[in-house]
């Protein structure tokens, strides 16, 4: 009867669990539930212009909320720590042919790690099999369109934790420009002798010249990676040079501009490096690579975002995807148009991707301030630097980018739009300045205060919300 007893109360304890684990989001936790729905009002809402971001489809937030979250599976396929990974291993193989067929790569030439968990950590992975710690690199600066992960640090603090276990030098842009100086980083190169160069952007609005990089890296018998993370979409569509005719290595986000989940992406190349007078040098990036990702800096891969890759790879290769980046393109363009036909300065005076690089400093106003106002009236950007900065917490400009937008449908007409908001919404700013003076520590409470201004910046945002929600939202209906 004891037994009988034990088993009995198991049943109920399991059933009564089940009933939990049955529940909906709304029905076991309101509170978050709440909190999701603001968020996605939020997006609905508001105009979204931050240059990283994108509105991926339902698919790719069906895959994320999908069993393979579930899953442990350490390793690579056919070599896993774990049973029961047969369909996981499947599901990383159709990742990986999609990620080399969606760039036209042949897989006798070029291999993918799929399991990176996002951008920085697939670069800082790299790095680690490639370059060893201590061992030099080359990338652009951040106050120059460069990324954190490229190697930044200040005079007084090293930022990054590349610039932490790895030696760093910056390259440049002209600061009359705004465009790469190639010149400068062969010379510095040719001094510094890094073991990798790295080409790519976070703020930089202008094509990359990946012959002339792969040229420099050549004279100092260096490695060169790409970082395509912004336009790897366009890269996708063939409507931005491509790196992986130069580069030795390629690294990408997913979630930007190719429009898929929150992951990172490796490409390395196989075969034959170069001819010496000894022979062929072979690469040996592939086990170097994979052996930094795991078991040097990752555990477990997060199966539910590498399957939502592949439902991403997938839907880069339709034709519809193709209109889709050169409409990005387009907006961009004609945002950075519209900015500059009303005095603002544009950072290389235009763009050839997504992003628009907007300098403030010819306006009373700085990055931050502008930043500030114009998420009061639901336009969400970022302060960003640009060439020549020296205040980074104020920094003097917003980067601007076009994807998200173009997603929900907006075209070059209703990009006018937007322009003019922005617009409106920086002279809101100026206006404000002159009246309670600059962004401080107080700065919120004497906005809250000023009831003229909580009147023009309500009405202000009445017409942005009016004017966004117009436009539909992918993803699910209820949040």
């Amino acid at each position: 009867m004891k037994s009988v007893y034990y088993s009995y109360s198991s049943i109920s304890y399991l059933s009564a669990d089940m009933e939990i684990l049955k529940q909906t989001l709304q029905e076991s936790d309101p509170e978050l539930y709440d909190i999701i729905k603001k968020e996605k009002l939020r997006q609905k809402r508001g105009l979204e212009l931050i240059a990283s971001e994108n509105f991926t489809s339902l698919s790719v937030l069906q895959t994320l909320g999908s069993c393979l979250h579930n899953k442990y599976s350490e390793g690579y396929p056919g070599q896993r720590y774990y049973g029961g990974n047969e369909h996981i291993d499947e599901m990383e193989r159709l990742t990986q042919q999609r990620a080399l067929e969606t760039y036209g790569l042949s897989p006798d030439k070029w291999g993918v790690n799929v399991q990176p968990y996002s951008g920085s950590p697939a670069n800082l992975a790299v790095y680690t099999g490639i370059v060893e710690p201590h061992g030099r690199i080359m990338g652009l600066d951040l106050p120059d369109g460069g990324h954190l992960t490229h190697g930044y640090f200040t005079e007084k603090k090293k930022i990054s934790a590349t610039s932490m276990f790895f030696e760093s030098m910056p390259y440049k842009v002209n600061k009359e420009t705004g465009l790469i100086d190639y010149d400068q980083l062969s010379c510095l190169a040719n001094l510094f002798k890094p073991k990798l160069i790295i080409a790519g952007i976070s703020c930089y609005p202008r094509d990359l010249d990946y012959k002339r990089f792969r040229e420099i890296a050549d004279q100092n018998n260096s490695y060169l990676m790409g970082d395509m993370a912004h336009v790897s979409g366009l890269v996708a569509a063939k409507l931005a040079p491509n790196p992986f005719e130069y580069c030795d290595i390629v690294t990408t986000t997913t979630h930007k501009t190719l429009r898929g989940p929150r992951a990172g992406l490796i490409f390395y190349r196989r075969g034959v490096r170069k001819v010496t007078k000894t022979g062929e040098e072979k690469y040996t990036l592939e086990s170097k690579i994979n052996q930094a990702v795991f078991p040097g800096l990752q555990g477990g891969p997060h199966n539910h975002a590498i399957a939502a890759i592949a439902t991403a790879l997938k839907q880069a290769q339709s034709s519809e995807f193709k209109e889709y980046q050169k409409q990005v393109r387009l907006n961009a363009k004609c945002l950075a148009k519209e900015l500059e036909d009303r005095g603002y300065t544009i950072v290389t005076g235009g763009t050839d991707n997504h992003i628009v690089w907007v300098d403030l400093r010819t306006t009373s106003i700085d990055g931050s301030l502008a930043e500030k106002i114009l998420e009061e009236i639901s336009i969400a950007c970022n302060k960003n630097t640009v060439p020549g900065d020296t205040k980074p917490l104020y920094p003097g400009g917003l980067r601007l980018g076009t994807p998200a937008l173009t997603t929900r449908g907006l075209k070059e007409a209703d990009i006018k739009k937007v322009a003019e908001f922005i617009h409106r919404g920086c002279q809101l700013a100026a206006e404000i300045k002159s009246k309670i003076g600059p962004m401080s520590k107080d700065f919120n409470n004497k906005l809250s205060g000023e009831t003229i201004f909580q009147h023009k910046i309500k009405d202000l945002r009445k017409e942005v919300e009016s004017f966004a929600e117009q436009f539909p939202m992918p993803g699910y209906e209820e949040y």
